[in-house]
């Protein structure tokens, strides 16, 4: 009797160590502002392999994508987590979009139905999301519906946020029109492209998941 019940607990305790580990980092933001080439750069970096294919044809990305137990080592520090790439937020998914790309009409139909869905998924999963970094095109106007409208659902479940304005190495990069839009948030400017800066990008999130670490 006593063996069964040391068994059980160990069990438990397994499962609760397990479970604080596993710490959940999304990335979101709106379609072609370079998720996936981020999520390739971190998976590169620490795993020696990239994560899923990046195109600069919208909705690319259509389902969620996870790589589990990325680890980023900074000197005496450790950061291991989910990495969770995910499909471009859009108000609106036309199969039209696909059509100036020159895909055939019936392929256009079919990823527009898979992109409405994984925009769906998307926002299903930020319950599941410990910390979010949300990827914006920072050659773009920052202020649009989708980026205020990812950022209210986020501020909405009180999730972690870093700001990444993607897309520096270009001529139209502007940061500081990020952080006039967006005050109240942490805003790394890097090219997940080229790595401009990406090493302010993992400070950034040893950071924002310091409290996760924590319990």
């Amino acid at each position: 009797m006593i063996s069964i019940i040391r068994t059980i607990w160990l069990r438990l305790l397994n499962n609760l160590f397990k479970k604080k580990k596993e710490v959940k980092i999304g990335l979101y933001g709106p379609p072609n502002a370079g998720k996936t080439t981020l999520a390739n750069k971190i998976c590169g970096d620490w795993l020696g392999e990239e994560m899923g294919t990046a195109s600069g044809v919208a909705h690319e990305t259509r389902e969620i994508q996870i790589r589990e137990e990325v680890t980023i080592n900074k000197g005496d520090r450790s950061l291991t987590f989910n990495l969770v790439d995910t499909p471009g937020i859009a108000t609106k998914i036309d199969y039209e979009e696909f059509l100036k790309e020159g895909i055939p009409e019936d392929e256009a139909k079919q990823r527009a139905k898979e992109a409405t869905k994984g925009v769906i998924d998307s926002i299903k999963w930020l319950d599941d999301m410990d910390a979010v970094v949300v990827v914006l095109d920072s050659t773009t106007d920052p202020y649009s519906q989708v980026n205020v409208t990812i950022l209210g659902n986020l501020e909405a479940r009180d999730v972690p946020v870093l700001l990444v304005g993607n897309k520096v190495d270009t001529d139209q990069a502007d940061i500081k029109k990020m952080r006039q839009a967006f005050p109240q948030y942490d805003i790394v400017g890097i090219s997940a492209l080229q790595g401009d800066n990406i090493e302010d990008f993992y400070e950034a999130l040893f950071t924002i998941t310091s409290n996760q670490e924590k319990n």
